[in-house]
């Protein structure tokens, strides 16, 4: 598993109730924005905008920790109207005290883009979302009529400490893996780091598993493939496909 320490219960917890063997080596690292500045300042203004978005329980959390840190509550955000990207999102909010107004029926950027379309235009709205992100959200919206504040609420990082981890698993034949997972682009895209373009031949008879198409159309950019692709794009979901493959 190469989802971050913070987050990896629910896919460990998934995978072992199928039988499996869980072997965790973080790929991202969830660390604070490298200033609260954009982020303070939209709280302090919430109420000229009409629809917050969050992409990622981990927005989730960067926002209300935050909020609460400044002193604020949920009645900041209360005239709000939400858009969560999926149901792990949108529970994580409802868990805070909001109701969530539109989860979209694809866990996607797109889908939520499809969703909000026709309810933006002439709307102020404010998508909170890690440092680096896709920009499908923001310019799609835009194009739609709305005005968009993009704020960096956390980043994610490459953990040094699982590149020798990572490179000792691949290459003990007792701890070898039969799959990897992958939960985002960030996942991937750390993993490959972590492991070395010129490592990658390492990989070879392991199933690799995405959660869904954007995390697969990452993993073949970066040339590495995508064995396994979760038809909802949930850990559940992930857990559930990689439970149907023939290698587990």
């Amino acid at each position: 598993m190469t989802r971050s320490r913070e987050q990896a219960g629910p896919l460990a917890a998934e995978l072992k109730a199928l039988g499996a063997d869980v072997i965790e080596i973080p790929a991202i690292e969830i660390r604070p924005p490298s200033s609260y500045a954009a982020l303070d300042l939209a709280i302090h203004a919430a109420e000229d905008y009409d629809w917050l978005i969050l992409t990622s329980v981990n927005g989730v959390k960067a926002l209300f920790t935050r909020l609460a840190q400044l002193g604020s509550g949920i009645e900041k955000l209360l005239h709000l109207n939400i858009a969560a990207i999926g149901p792990a999102t949108s529970a994580a909010i409802e868990q805070e005290g909001l109701p969530v107004d539109v989860v979209p029926e694809d866990y996607v950027a797109e889908s939520v883009v499809e969703s909000l379309r026709d309810s933006v235009r002439g709307k102020r709205v404010l998508l909170v979302r890690a440092k680096v992100a896709r920009d499908v959200i923001p310019k799609e919206l835009t194009d739609a009529g709305a005005t968009v504040d993009v704020v960096e609420a956390y980043e994610t990082v490459v953990p040094e400490e699982s590149r020798a981890r990572l490179r000792d698993v691949l290459s003990n034949p007792a701890e070898r893996p039969t799959a990897i997972t992958f939960t985002s682009s960030s996942t991937a895209r750390n993993f490959l780091e972590l492991l070395g373009k010129e490592n990658t031949n390492q990989l070879n008879g392991i199933t690799l598993a995405s959660i869904g198409p954007v995390t697969t159309a990452t993993l073949r950019e970066i040339g590495l493939r995508a064995d396994v692709e979760a038809e909802e794009y949930t850990i559940l979901g992930l857990a559930r496909a990689l439970g149907e493959h023939r290698e587990l």
